[in-house]
């Protein structure tokens, strides 16, 4: 059981920046793939960036270009980098660890940290 933990998150007016953090429980470097995804107020969950163990990334459309998706194995930490915010990037936040555990795949996330982009 992976036990991830999000910080970083809160108010910023629009052309700001914020960083998000996600902690784990064990070595990220074990972990398969980590990302960030994020649900606004009545919309689905959707993927923002993923950062997988080989250290390749990828991004959604509307992060490409003003997110960074970086992960640190000494600190078993994600970050999320995100410049340039938008109004509409307003959402909770997840932290989500994929791993390979006994002939499947399973997710694990974090409680969520809120982003509020002020125009």
């Amino acid at each position: 059981q992976v036990q991830l933990v999000e910080s970083g998150g809160g108010l910023v007016q629009a052309g700001g920046s914020l960083r998000l953090s996600c902690t784990a429980s064990e070595n990220i470097f074990s972990i398969d793939a980590m990302a960030w995804y994020r649900q606004a107020p009545g919309k689905d969950r959707e993927m923002v960036a993923v950062c997988v163990s080989a250290g390749n990334t990828n991004y959604a459309d509307s992060a490409k270009g003003r997110f960074t998706i970086s992960r640190d194995n000494a600190k078993n930490t994600l970050y999320l980098q995100m410049n340039s915010l938008k109004p509409e990037d307003t959402a909770v936040y997840y932290c989500n660890a994929r791993k390979w555990v006994k002939g499947s795949w399973s997710d694990y996330w974090g409680q969520g940290t809120q982003v509020t982009v002020s125009s």
